[in-house]
Formats: structure tokens, C-alpha cells, sequence
């Protein structure tokens, strides 16, 4: 993810965006395993004869089945059984959906929303983290710009709505969703990667933890991003407002958006926070200061 500073200069993206060709494999990749995954074992052993002896016709006996060529075969089958569209066809509709998919009222959510600020600055493959039944919204737009998402939510039936939309909309190829309650840290079966870049928190998820659980778990979600980092609390829980969590969120900065703050004169914000990790540990910081 790129800085607010970043956005302004003249610095190049970390990384290139996704190719119409790389999102088409996994259009076919996604629907493939999809098919798999809703026909019975009988069925799948079935499509394996019918590919061993179409590979037997078509070799006439040059070269051995090994198991990746029974893999290219049978998916080949099951693109032919589900009439998947071709890469000139699927591109002139992907093209639409996806412009479609990347605008905030798409999910459902207002354009002045924090992420909706924040997604200039959104590369391809960051790490985001989504906790929270009321950051649903949040998953899916992330997703269709091409973030890592990981969601998290004590409701089962909300985690398997978002992973059936997320198969739906054709996002689901980097996306992962576990049933999880927050607090004290993020469950230890929840995988999440390495230096998360973003965290969208509904801080209705910690309604129901005591202030000392509530810092513990805010801590824990700092320990694990990155310098530089950025942590987006939405305003979607009646009860807990974002600014009750500023305290937990020392060295800091709360990144103010210049409009909102002039329209409103300086009142209390409505708009969730936006709140970005130092450049550097605080250790470093300090250490650097030391040396000055």
C-alpha cells in the first residue's frame, strides 16, 4: 500500500497490476474447482475414466498417463460440460463487471467512506485483514482491487454469505473467511499473512470485550502490520464509536480528510477513522533519535 506521500509523488507502484489474461485463468481455475467441489465422488471417478480413455485414443499408447496430463484432461472436460466462455468473449464482459465491482456504491457503501479514500492508494497482492460483520462491504471491495483478504466474523452465516459472494463475483481466487471471535489476539487457526498492509475494523466485534481485552486485541492486530501501515475503524456499531478506540492507538497518526474537516468545522467525525502506523517500529525511532 502506498503512503498518503507516496500518492502525491512521483513514486512507481511495488507492484503491476493484474493482466486481463492472468484474471481469465482464474475465472476458469475458480469455475473448474467450483464444479469439483458440487459433484459427488462417483461422478469425479467417472470424468477420470472418460479422460484416461480419450488420452489412450488420442497417444495411441506414446507415452505414459501420468497423473498431471489426467488433471489437464479432465478439466478440459469439465470446461467443455460448462460451456465456459472464451478469453475474446469473457474479456469485453469482465472488463464492465470489474470497473463495475471497484466503485464503493457497487457494496453499498457511500464514495467520502474511509476505504473508499484510502483505495488510490490500494496495490495489487496487499495484505489486508477484515474484521467484523459490518465490515462486509469492506471485503468485497477490497477484493475486486485485487487485496489479499482475510474475514473475520462470530456469525457463521455472515462468513459463508461473504464466501458465496465472493465465488459469485468471481473475487474469491485470494480471499479466505473464518468464523472467529476477536479477542484477546486473532484465534491462532486463523491464517493470516505475514505484515498485514491493511485492517478494516467493525468495532462492533469488540462490543462485547472488556477496554483491557479491547487492547490486548488492537495491540495484537498492530504487532502484526507493517510499518507504515494503515488500520481503517469503521462507524457501523451503535454502541462502541471509533474514536473510543484512539487510546489504543499511540504514535499513531489519525489521517484527516480535508473536506469532511472543512464542511464540518472541526466537529466530531461520523466517518470512521483513518489511522496509520509509524514509518518505523518505535524501538527504531528511538534508536535513530539517539544516534542524531
Amino acid at each position: 500500500m502506498l503512503s498518503a506521500a507516496q500518492l502525491r509523488g512521483t513514486q512507481e507502484r511495488r507492484r503491476s497490476p493484474y493482466s486481463d489474461k492472468q484474471y481469465y485463468q482464474e475465472y476458469i481455475l475458480q469455475r473448474i474447482e467450483g464444479y469439483k467441489n458440487s459433484i459427488g465422488r462417483d461422478e469425479l471417478l467417472r470424468l477420470g475414466d472418460e479422460a484416461a480413455s480419450e488420452l489412450q485414443t488420442a497417444a495411441e499408447g506414446q507415452f505414459l498417463l501420468t497423473e498431471v496430463l489426467m488433471l489437464e484432461s479432465v478439466d478440459r472436460l469439465i470446461m467443455k460440460r460448462l460451456s465456459l466462455r472464451p478469453y475474446s468473449r469473457w474479456r469485453r464482459q469482465f472488463l464492465k463487471l470489474r470497473e463495475a465491482q471497484r466503485t464503493p456504491t457497487h457494496w453499498g457503501l457511500e464514495p467520502t467512506s474511509p476505504l473508499a479514500r484510502l483505495l488510490p492508494r490500494i496495490e495489487p497482492r496487499d495484505v489486508s485483514l477484515v474484521i467484523g460483520s459490518g465490515a462486509e462491504a469492506a471485503a468485497y471491495l477490497l477484493a475486486a482491487h485485487d487485496a489479499v483478504v482475510t474475514f473475520l466474523a462470530g456469525d457463521l452465516g455472515c462468513v459463508e454469505r461473504v464466501e458465496s459472494r465472493m465465488a459469485t463475483e468471481a473475487l474469491g481466487s485470494m480471499f479466505e473467511g473464518y468464523v472467529a471471535q476477536a479477542g484477546p489476539t486473532v484465534p491462532e487457526f486463523v491464517d493470516i499473512p505475514a505484515e498485514l498492509d491493511l485492517v478494516v475494523l467493525d468495532p462492533g466485534a469488540l462490543s462485547d470485550l472488556g477496554a483491557g481485552c479491547r487492547m490486548e486485541f488492537i495491540a495484537d492486530l498492530q504487532r502484526r502490520s507493517r510499518p507504515g501501515s494503515v488500520h481503517i475503524v469503521l462507524p457501523c456499531c451503535p454502541t462502541l464509536a471509533p474514536e473510543t478506540l484512539l487510546a489504543f492507538y499511540k504514535g499513531w497518526t489519525v489521517e484527516e480528510d480535508g473536506r469532511r474537516r472543512r464542511r464540518s468545522g472541526g466537529g466530531r467525525r461520523t466517518d470512521g477513522l483513518i489511522l496509520s502506523a509509524p514509518s518505523c517500529p518505535p524501538d527504531t525511532a528511538a534508536n535513530r533519535s539517539t544516534a542524531s
